[in-house]
């Protein structure tokens, strides 16, 4: 699959200023698209969700690409206006799985899209895809500074998909931006027992110590799942040395 370069996301006017994606309490990657469709049509109003049902018929009777651009990307663009900012997250996944975009579908929307598609993109993955083709995506979206997409990045298709370096340092970028902890899907089972994350939270903690700058409540939390379940000398690392660099 070749995939487009990078491109800075444009912000939208229904992003919000907080760093966290907004929501209703339900979070879109976790919820079954069925549940999230039901949660979200109890709360839009008439208007809202009859655009939201004409945008999911479309999606469903014309799936995948037509032509430069199909129709249910375009009201991918129109989710923030037409049902509000803080349903558009759900409004958006719920287009992409009736689509049923693949991995190339899902690469195009987000190099193409705002920040806030970009994000949609990121908590439709777990839906959508079992295998790893949109690894890429996720790689991306952690190496921006925009906070909405690291916590999107890091759900439940980052949980089953980054190696276990990759997923450190994405715990880590948390620590740094301020990302909460709780946006990281399956934090308890991957964090349990890695001496070589433990080492990581380690010397993050004694920096920021020696700089006089406040440890991360978070990195207290996940230091104490590191010490569960870690037999001597054991490093819970890729490296047969024990050590990331």
């Amino acid at each position: 699959m070749n995939r487009p370069h990078a491109t800075p996301a444009t912000p939208e006017a229904d992003t919000p200023a907080s760093g966290a994606a907004p929501g209703d309490g339900t979070t879109p990657a976790l919820t079954p698209p069925a549940a999230l469709h039901r949660h979200l049509t109890e709360r839009l109003d008439g208007a809202a969700r009859a655009w939201l049902d004409q945008a999911l018929d479309e999606a469903t009777a014309h799936p995948g690409a037509h032509g430069p651009i199909s129709v249910w990307e375009l009201r991918l663009a129109e989710a923030g206006r037409r049902c509000g900012p803080a349903h558009a997250d759900a409004a958006r996944v719920l287009i992409l799985h009736a689509a049923h975009a693949d991995a190339d579908a899902l690469t195009r929307v987000y190099f193409q899209g705002t920040a806030d598609e970009r994000r949609a993109v990121l908590h439709a993955l777990p839906h959508l895809l079992t295998g790893a083709d949109a690894l890429p995506l996720v790689e991306d979206a952690l190496r921006t500074n925009d906070t909405r997409l690291v916590a999107a990045a890091l759900g439940p298709y980052a949980a089953r998909h980054l190696d276990a370096h990759a997923w450190r340092h994405a715990v880590l970028k948390c620590l740094f931006t301020g990302v909460a902890l709780e946006h990281v899907a399956d934090l308890d089972r991957r964090a349990r027992g890695d001496g070589e994350l433990a080492r990581m939270l380690g010397d993050y903690a004694e920096e920021r110590t020696a700089a006089g700058r406040p440890v991360p409540a978070d990195l207290h939390r996940v230091l104490a799942l590191t010490e569960s379940a870690t037999a001597p000398g054991t490093h819970g690392t890729d490296d047969p040395h024990g050590k990331e660099s």
